[in-house]
């Protein structure tokens, strides 16, 4: 049984684990910074927007002050990944099932690097807004996907995935979460680079295609490169990534896509876990992606050029 949760990451993402699951086991959450911890503890974690709930969890910037968790759900950016295994990896006892949800694709083979414990990989579309670090406006309330990776028991993934549900999340427990992977890193590669570019959201240009210079064209267009090396590597998509950014622009709020906020930030972005996995992957399968390559050039410059 899942009794103890810990939350590494206290983004939006984190946040919104952190926020439902808090109703049904005890949450605990690593933050980076001690004066996040101590609001965490002291104000609790408000969510609003799709939910609303106020919730206590523990917190603090230091594994040290945690007690031993049964779950741990990595929520950081890619960049902050290996850090954060750095960080808790001594700590974390053989049992304990570890669940990366980051965007891209190789996360798990970096949580493995740091240790054997048993490894969930799930993908998620939920998003929101932080407003501070003690509230986080919940908007986009859609699944998150889950699967075993390497010998964990599909029983264990099912376990997690009730447990999701029962605190008023959304999840499905896939027995193979590569499709759904796949479908969310083309979706991710088409859509980040181009509004990390453009500094525009997540909004109808995406999906516009009347003229030649519409961004839905160039968008369409890195989709079916993502497409194709899907193809070559053998798998069937969970979902279709051009009706997912067809959907999604057409939910009536535009959403800042991570790469613009860490781009307006001046932050490393995810380029190389998003759109450099799906680049290494079409040249493993010598199949040609110059969209694709171009943005990964063109974001990798934008941020040398801080």
């Amino acid at each position: 049984m899942i009794d103890r949760v810990c939350i590494v990451g206290a983004g939006v993402i984190g946040s919104l684990f952190a926020g439902h699951l808090a109703t049904v086991c005890a949450v605990d959450v690593l933050t980076r910074r001690r004066d996040h911890a101590d609001a965490l503890k002291r104000d609790g974690l408000r969510l609003t927007g799709k939910t609303r709930r106020h919730v206590q969890v523990g917190a603090a910037d230091s594994p040290f002050d945690l007690q031993p968790p049964d779950l741990v759900i990595v929520a950081t950016k890619a960049t902050g990944l290996r850090p954060a295994l750095a960080t808790i990896g001594s700590e974390l006892g053989p049992g304990v099932t570890i669940m990366p949800v980051l965007n891209g694709l190789g996360a798990e083979e970096i949580v493995r690097e740091h240790g054997d414990w048993p490894i969930v990989s799930a993908v998620t579309f939920m998003s929101g807004t932080k407003h501070s670090d003690t509230e986080v406006e919940y908007i986009l309330d859609t699944e998150t996907w889950l699967g075993p990776y390497e010998n964990t028991p599909f029983e264990r993934v099912r376990e997690i995935a009730d447990l999701i549900d029962a605190s008023g999340l959304k999840a499905e427990a896939l027995p193979d979460l590569r499709p759904a992977q796949w479908s969310k890193l083309i979706f991710n590669a088409a859509v980040n680079p181009v509004a990390a570019l453009t500094r525009l959201p997540h909004d109808p240009h995406f999906a516009a295609e009347q003229s030649p210079t519409d961004l839905g064209q160039l968008v369409h267009g890195l989709v079916d490169e993502g497409k194709a090396v899907a193809r070559a590597a053998g798998i069937e998509l969970h979902d279709d990534p051009w009706e997912m950014n067809v959907l999604a622009t057409q939910r009536g709020s535009a959403h800042y896509p991570s790469m613009l906020e860490d781009v307006e930030a001046q932050n490393g972005t995810e380029i190389d876990l998003i759109t450099g996995s799906l680049v290494r992957e079409a040249g493993r399968r010598n199949v040609p992606v110059p969209l694709h390559e171009a943005m990964y050039a063109l974001v990798k410059g934008k941020e040398d050029s801080w």
